[in-house]
């Protein structure tokens, strides 16, 4: 049945395939005119991405320096009377200071004066035990006794031999050699007479002395402790207090203003509403190139025993005016290693910067301070200014409210 369905096998696999129809080639001319599309699309997104970057980075740019501008509020400055007083604040010191060492090793038998207690000068505070150096005195005295005596018999042989030798009884040699040998006793009983005097310098040192009058300020041993020489302990404490030192650092504008002998007035705060008198006795004739000041002392009276050193006193300069002054807040002083300043606002071309200006203060009442130097009429003070403020840093000067506002924003 298979012959029958299909005669002729071979005639399937003998009959010629049909040709499909030819592709027509692409033209090269399309080919570039393609890529030159694709090519040109890619550059105008890569346009278009830098172009919108390029924007964003200046917009963000402009965000930020706006941001990193500080805001502050702004002051005119304030005219104030000419400077004719200056009030500064001095360290009060006892006129004459001295702690009290031992000068021999020892133990303390007594003590005699506590604190506050008022001596003379001599009057004894104390009595040091020292067996040790006692019998170094003894010893030393016995060491002077055998100079002595042996200087003594060498003498009486230089002058026997000296006699007999007229008369050659003795040689020459002989008299020479006793006569050398008293010379040199003669220097032993020298030194052992000067040390049994320095032993006895040290044996008086037992007892401590008050060098001045003055007042016992501190008391550091008791009965009984043991005693070591030198500046390593300090026994006693003793200060002059019938006349103190006042000492201050006065600004450099007003260095020349001030003479020995000129009359200063002192307050304290212990004492309200009582002026002391004090006379300016000394200076250190040197600017400190530090702060620009200079170092004065004003002694002041003190038998009534109302002051007492270590304490603040207020010292009240009385000078000739010496220019205009500005009153500003003390907040608005920036105080650096290159001295008080004070930060002005101007405007510039690239805006509103602000300017660091060194100045000079003269009085100062704790919530204003007095401007005797630095500044002119019409500036604008910062009256806030940040720590991180820098001369010639762009700022946004906002009213005192809004400043306020934006502050408790940031918060």
């Amino acid at each position: 049945m298979s012959n029958e369905s299909n005669p002729n096998p071979q005639s399937h696999q003998d009959r010629a395939p049909e040709h499909a129809p030819e592709q027509e080639p692409i033209s090269p001319h399309k080919v570039v005119i393609g890529l030159v599309v694709v090519l040109a699309a890619v550059v105008v997104l890569a346009v278009l991405g830098i172009l919108a970057r390029t924007h964003s980075n200046s917009a963000l740019a402009q965000r930020t320096d706006a941001a990193a501008a500080p805001t502050v509020t702004i002051a005119p400055a304030q005219q104030g009377a000419p400077a004719g007083e200056f009030v500064l604040p001095g360290n009060v010191t006892a006129f004459t200071d001295s702690p009290i060492y031992a000068r021999t090793d020892g133990y303390l038998v007594h003590w005699y004066f506590d604190i506050g207690a008022r001596v003379k000068k001599g009057a004894l505070l104390a009595v040091i035990d020292t067996p040790e150096l006692d019998k170094q005195v003894a010893q030393a005295q016995a060491d002077l006794a055998t100079a002595q005596t042996n200087a003594g018999n060498a003498k009486v042989q230089a002058d026997r031999y000296t006699g007999l030798v007229k008369s050659d009884a003795v040689s020459q040699l002989d008299t020479d050699t006793f006569t050398t040998q008293a010379a040199a006793t003669a220097s032993a009983v020298k030194s052992a007479q000067a040390n049994l005097d320095r032993l006895g310098e040290m044996q008086s040192f037992e007892k401590v002395y008050a060098p001045f009058d003055g007042v016992v300020t501190a008391r550091n041993v008791d009965t009984g402790q043991l005693i070591s020489q030198g500046s390593t302990a300090e026994l006693f404490h003793l200060q002059a207090l019938e006349t103190l030192r006042v000492y201050t650092n006065v600004p450099q504008l007003y260095s020349q203003t001030l003479k020995r002998g000129m009359k200063i007035g002192l307050t304290f705060p212990e004492h309200p509403g009582k002026i002391f008198d004090g006379t300016l006795t000394r200076t250190a004739d040197a600017i400190d190139p530090a702060s620009r000041t200079l170092l004065v002392e004003v002694d002041v009276n003190n038998r009534s025993g109302e002051l007492l050193p270590g304490a603040l006193a207020q010292v009240h300069f009385k000078t000739p005016p010496i220019s205009a002054t500005f009153v500003v807040p003390t907040s608005a002083l920036i105080f650096r290693r290159q001295g008080i300043q004070v930060s002005t606002v101007v405007n510039s071309s690239d805006g509103t910067i602000a300017r660091l200006v060194p100045v000079a203060i003269g009085e100062d009442d704790g919530a204003n301070v007095q401007i005797v130097s630095g500044l002119n009429a019409g500036d604008q003070i910062i009256q806030d200014p940040p720590d991180s403020l820098i001369d010639g840093e762009k700022v946004t000067v906002v009213e005192p409210g809004e400043h306020n506002s934006a502050s408790a924003g940031g918060l």
